[in-house]
């Protein structure tokens, strides 16, 4: 009887071994590193993105800002750009991170809805119907989005350009859920940080975001629009996203991204990331549902 009542332990103890590593294999591959950004990426939800959702803090608010078409090397360590550096010291570098594809247009559409929607040019306008984006999704939860372009001649403008202001730098105007509310001009970015919406998207206009002028012009811009909100972010469970819609046209497309924020660990981040992570990262910091596969960023968090 003690022969068989051993033996059934040990049966019952192999089985539970057996679940336990099930579990572990499941976790690492649901952990696993991101597709090339260079990949074509499913725009449906994925199981992986949802289950590490937790490991992501809620901010109270997040602003991100998109400058355009400079690569990697051009501003890690340029003494032309000695503000994003100084910014890279207070919070996460990610020194491979990298845009979805060439030209501008479809990386900001990309970041906002989660695809490019087939965009492969910086034709305007672009315009979608019921297409589901970030934007739509926070408004949906109760929460609120708005996005700042800088010179864009009014609030709720639809128009593909007008001065320094191009539409191909504003993906949320092209979805038809996002209200005229939530498209403003930079002039409406709030002072008081506290009445900021929960999820803000800057765009600077065609001069400040490098577009066509210098990287010193950008790196000045930066220091002074958003350095108050990013000091303030660091003790009031804020989050600043500086990156980059692509590179300077190069087949590699790496690019400039830093976090700066309360709950942001110090330190460069070596994983390889592109706008969807980004994406999911911000959706995830909602609970909300993810619109790409790509897995949401969880190393850089404290």
């Amino acid at each position: 009887m003690e022969a068989y009542l051993s033996g059934r332990r040990l049966i019952l103890t192999l089985a539970a071994f057996a679940l336990v590593t099930t579990g572990v294999t499941a976790a690492a591959t649901a952990y696993a590193s991101p597709a090339s950004p260079h990949a074509a990426q499913p725009a449906a939800a994925q199981p992986v993105a949802i289950a590490a959702a937790a490991a992501v803090p809620r901010p109270d608010h997040i602003v991100l800002v998109m400058f355009e078409n400079k690569k990697y090397s051009q501003i890690n360590g340029s003494s032309s750009a000695p503000y994003f550096n100084s910014l890279a010291g207070q919070g996460a570098k990610f020194t491979k991170s990298f845009g979805v594809t060439h030209p501008s247009q479809p990386n900001y559409i990309a970041l906002f809805s989660g695809s490019t929607q087939g965009v492969t040019s910086d034709s305007c306008p672009q315009n979608y119907t019921g297409k589901n984006n970030l934007g739509a999704q926070l408004i949906a939860a109760g929460l609120t989005f708005k996005g700042y372009s800088e010179s864009m001649p009014s609030n709720g403008y639809t128009g593909c350009t007008s001065g320094t202001y191009a539409r191909k730098h504003n993906g949320w105007v092209d979805f038809n859920n996002v209200p005229a509310a939530s498209n403003l001009t930079y002039a409406s970015f709030p002072t008081d940080f506290t009445t900021l919406p929960t999820v803000s998207f800057v765009s600077p206009n065609l001069c400040s975001d490098m577009h066509d002028c210098s990287i010193g012009t950008g790196d000045t811009w930066l220091n002074s629009h958003l350095s108050a909100y990013a000091t303030w972010a660091k003790t009031h469970n804020s989050l600043l996203i500086v990156t980059f819609d692509e590179d300077s046209g190069t087949t590699t497309n790496q690019i400039f991204t830093a976090f700066v924020g309360q709950h942001v660990k110090v330190g460069s981040y070596t994983e390889q990331i592109n706008h969807y992570n980004i994406l999911t990262t911000i959706e995830s910091a909602y609970g909300l549902s993810t619109l790409n596969s790509a897995a949401p960023i969880t190393d850089v968090w404290q």
